[in-house]
């Protein structure tokens, strides 16, 4: 009796060990998961802002020459900036 008592807790031992390595595994994945989802969350957001400009640019290169174009786009982005820095204020 006493040692099928033994053997049982060295099985509840061996599958407490083997749950923990699995939910472990699992943490780790997760983990990775999760990382590379933010990953690609600021891809998108990068991506998003690369089309934004490029639609802004052949909106403004539509108008006439394209340096000019590229001057007064800077000039635009300074002065959002400049709004922005004195909403922050």
């Amino acid at each position: 009796m006493l040692e099928e008592i033994k053997s049982n807790i060295a099985r509840l031992v061996a599958l407490y060990e083997a749950e923990r390595q699995r939910a472990d595994s699992l943490a780790a994945k997760l983990s990775d998961s999760e990382q590379k989802c933010r990953q690609y969350k600021e891809q998108i957001t990068d991506l998003n802002q690369q089309i934004d400009n490029l639609e802004l640019m052949r909106a403004f290169q539509a108008a006439g020459d394209p340096a000019e174009s590229r001057e007064r786009i800077g000039r635009l982005i300074k002065e959002i900036d400049k709004c922005i820095k004195l909403l922050e204020n």
